[in-house]
């Protein structure tokens, strides 16, 4: 281990994810059980931009671990677009003596890290942060698990008003770009189809679909899509047309919004949060830069950020099958 870092700062980016708070916590004690200053930056890299840092302690994250959203805030920030405002996020860097900066956030935030790193050689080490699961170089980023647990409990109650009334419920989940939330809460719910990014269903095939399930006895129907599903019409929209193209149907739409971002953390985001601060602070020590912390099996993992921006993460194929099969 090198002893050349003294000082290490983190901030949270992007959209919140339960769990960030969590590995926040992680990232601060390390630092304290490794003897190293650490610091916060409030407000993402706008924060970093107008000097909004504060030294953290091991008492300073007391009793966060259980809560969700983020403790040093978040904010989108054109100005770090501009080489001027990373400039002025350094000098600040420079003038606190921070000699190593942890990002907590999404693709958007490792894109600006990586940049950063590369125009002032300030090592960054990424922490995915995002519930969305849509990272490339790990199987969970923070914030998912949650996530599926807070959709699945949603959902269920849907189901009760549905299964009352006799109605068919269009559940819209976040994942704009990818449907991992959609596909697994859809098979942990017992949704009677899933329109994700990922999979043209196309009208016709759910047009279909829904004819069998009324057929079949079913009185009562859940449709989950995601955000990003690529059928060519919103979830408005497509309710829509299902009442005009089905009328037997009494359509109903569910848009779950940010309820999917807030929450207590599961165990599961809690752990995995403090495995990944732990390991951040770890691989600055270690000299790493430039790299993202994952989980990869169990066991924690190290990823380019080029490639974990880059990089698609994959949907499982056999779960669309089991989806298919449970949908009978």
């Amino acid at each position: 281990m090198t002893n050349k870092i003294q000082h290490i700062a983190v901030l949270t980016s992007g959209g919140d994810a339960p769990g960030m708070n969590a590995a926040l916590r992680s990232v601060v004690r390390s630092c304290s059980f490794f003897n190293i200053q650490c610091s916060g930056v409030y407000r993402g890299y706008q924060g970093l931009i107008e000097g909004d840092i504060r030294l953290l302690d091991a008492r300073s994250v007391n009793n966060i671990i259980n809560k969700g959203g983020t403790k040093l805030k978040s904010a989108r920030s054109l100005d770090f677009h501009e080489k001027q405002g990373r400039k002025k996020a350094f000098n600040n860097l420079k003038k606190h003596n921070i000699d190593a900066l942890i990002v907590i956030g999404g693709d958007g935030s490792f894109t600006g890290g990586m940049i950063f790193e590369r125009e002032f050689g300030i090592p960054v080490i990424g922490i995915p942060g995002t519930i969305d699961n849509d990272i490339y170089g790990t199987s969970h980023t923070i914030g998912y698990d949650t996530a599926l647990n807070t959709v699945v409990e949603a959902i269920d109650k849907i189901r009760d008003t549905a299964i009352s009334h006799n109605r068919l419920f269009f559940v819209e989940v976040m994942g704009r770009d990818a449907g991992h939330i959609a596909l697994n809460v859809g098979i942990g719910a017992g949704a009677e189809e899933i329109l994700i990014p990922e999979e043209n269903l196309g009208l016709d095939r759910l047009l279909d679909s829904l004819r069998r399930s009324k057929k079949s006895g079913k009185s009562s129907s859940i449709v989950v899509v995601a955000e990003g599903d690529k059928i060519g019409k919103n979830v408005f929209e497509l309710a829509e047309h299902i009442e005009k193209n089905l009328p037997d149907y009494e359509v109903r739409v569910s848009v779950l919004g940010h309820i999917q971002r807030g929450g207590t953390p599961t165990c599961f985001d809690r752990v995995l949060a403090s495995r990944m601060g732990l390991k951040a602070v770890e691989s600055i020590q270690d000299g790493k830069s430039g790299q993202m912390v994952g989980i990869i099996n169990g066991e924690m993992t190290l990823t380019p950020l080029s490639k974990a921006i880059k990089g698609k993460s994959k949907i499982k194929r056999e779960l669309i099958r089991v989806s298919d099969i449970m949908t009978l």
